[in-house]
Parts: structure tokens; C-alpha cells; sequence
């Protein structure tokens, strides 16, 4: 499916972190994609193949992400830093309040922090790949990742594959491995900052009161996630109050990369055409 050209293409300076965007300009509803850490734009390619036609799409990239940089300081964001970073792309790109989120991993915390903290400013939440901690493999993979030397990226790439990238196709696999050859050293540094960070944190509702999100949220979960444990999801979506569940089986973390069968879930969800029957089911 060929890719269009975005309508939009700029680079905003918010703060002290310049970050690039694209709008795919539509009159149907709006929806924003948040990219997962060290991912960028690019892994929504298939994504607005397929959706371009009917949602207006809008992508960018956090510091540290693609051509996502800082201009002075750390290139690493905080939490609070990178909502604001979001909430000032939606209010550029005139994103309304009927926008929905689709999130990968680590994206899908800055969504919940920010529907927590602007609870009328989304419509809808689809997380893909979240949970509210490291599980055991993540904290292990993270740890050795970190006493990789820097200038084997070549082995940092293929630790990441071997982790929780297996089901990827092969032509994923290897611009991941470009993607870490070519990483600029600060922004490697700041992958591995936010790694260690990650596994010394605590959980995700010790920094953000997830009984305040009061939108629609969905958590997508790839039955063969191998990072993210099944009943540490469980848990995270009894906690946000309008919230449901749905693992996809035949996928893993990395979801609508591993299979774009995964395109048809997230257009039910997007339609409300939830209770379609679908290979979308709880494990037994």
C-alpha cells in the first residue's frame, strides 16, 4: 500500500528541545501517534498507509527520537516535559478534542500522564505495548544493553531483537540495525539513561493518577510479549476507569510491526466496532 506524502512538514521549538512533525492533512477525525523510546516517525509508515484516507494523522518526534532534539541541556525529556511537548504539537497542528491517541510502548505513559492532567482534551486512548513495569526479561535486557560498549551498536541492535524483537520481519530487523549504527552518541547515551531509569522507577500510578483519565481508553497487548507481562496489564487496566483489554494473538510487542493484521483491530477500535469477532482474544 503506497505511502502518502505528508501535507505539513516542520520542526517546532518547544522549550529547550527542537522537535520535528508531519501533518496528513483529512477531513475526517484526528488521530496522533506516539512514537515508543528510541522509535520515531517511521514506525507509523504502515499505519498511515492505511489510514490516511479517512483520519487526519499527525507524528512527531520526542527529543532523542529521529531528528527530535535538544538545544541546550540533557537531549533526555522528563515526563512533565514531554507532555508539554505534546500538548504544544496538538495546539500547533489544531488538533481538536475528538483526537484519539495510538500509542507504542513507552508512548502510551506520556498519553495517560497527559489525559490525566487534560482530561477533556482527548477523545480516546489505544495503547499498544504497556504495562505499569518492567517486567524481570526488560529489567535484564535493559541492565546488559547499558554495559554494552557504546560503539558495538551492532550488538545493542541484535540484544533488542533477540529480547523482544523476534516476530519482526526481516526488513524491520535491519533498519533497526541501521537505526542504532547511525544513533548519535548523545542520543545513545540518552537511550540508555532512560533504560536505567525505567527499571529503578516505580510503578506507573506513583506518577500518574490514573483514576483521573475519563476518556475511552483500550490497552493492546501482543499475546507473545515477552517484555510486558500479561497480568501486570491486567492490573493497569483495572486501575483507569473506563478501560478495556485486548490481546492479539500471533503478535508481540512490537504489534502492528510484527503483522498488519493488526490494522484491522485498530480500525475497530477506532469505529467502535469492539465487539466484532476478531483473532483478538484473552488467553485461556
Amino acid at each position: 500500500m503506497k505511502i502518502p506524502s505528508p501535507t505539513i512538514k516542520g520542526v517546532l521549538t518547544i522549550g529547550r528541545f527542537e522537535i520535528p512533525y508531519r501533518v496528513y492533512e483529512n477531513d475526517g477525525p484526528h488521530l496522533i501517534c506516539l512514537n515508543g523510546i528510541q522509535q520515531s516517525m517511521a514506525m507509523w509508515q504502515g499505519f498511515v498507509a492505511r489510514f490516511a484516507a479517512d483520519y487526519r494523522i499527525v507524528l512527531f518526534n520526542f527529543p532523542g527520537q529521529g531528528k527530535g532534539r535538544s538545544v541546550s541541556g540533557s537531549v533526555r525529556a522528563s515526563l512533565n516535559e514531554e507532555v508539554a511537548i505534546l500538548q504544544e504539537v496538538m495546539e500547533t497542528t489544531h488538533v481538536n478534542q475528538e483526537c484519539s491517541f495510538c500509542t507504542a510502548s513507552w508512548g502510551g505513559i506520556i498519553a495517560l500522564a497527559f489525559a490525566s492532567q487534560h482530561p477533556h482534551a482527548v477523545k480516546r486512548l489505544l495503547l499498544g505495548s504497556i504495562g505499569t513495569k518492567p517486567n524481570q526479561k526488560m529489567t535484564e535486557m535493559i541492565r546488559k544493553g547499558c554495559m554494552i560498549e557504546q560503539s558495538d551498536r551492532a550488538q545493542i541492535a541484535d540484544l533488542i531483537i533477540e529480547s523482544f524483537g523476534q516476530k519482526l520481519p526481516k526488513a524491520i530487523k535491519k533498519k533497526i540495525g541501521i537505526q542504532f549504527h547511525t544513533l548519535s552518541k548523545e542520543n545513545l547515551q540518552s537511550f540508555c539513561e532512560h533504560g536505567l531509569k525505567v527499571i529503578s522507577a516505580q510503578t506507573v500510578s506513583d506518577h500518574i493518577d490514573l483514576k483521573n483519565i475519563q476518556v475511552e481508553t483500550v490497552i493492546i497487548r501482543g499475546e507473545e510479549d515477552t517484555i510486558v507481562d500479561f497480568d501486570d496489564v491486567v492490573f493497569l487496566s483495572s486501575q483507569i476507569p473506563n478501560c478495556q483489554l485486548r490481546v492479539i494473538k500471533n503478535v508481540g510487542h512490537f504489534l502492528h510491526l510484527e503483522s498488519e493484521q493488526v490494522f484491522d483491530v485498530y480500525r475497530d477500535l477506532l469505529e467502535n466496532r469492539i465487539t466484532r469477532s476478531y483473532n483478538a482474544l484473552m488467553p485461556t
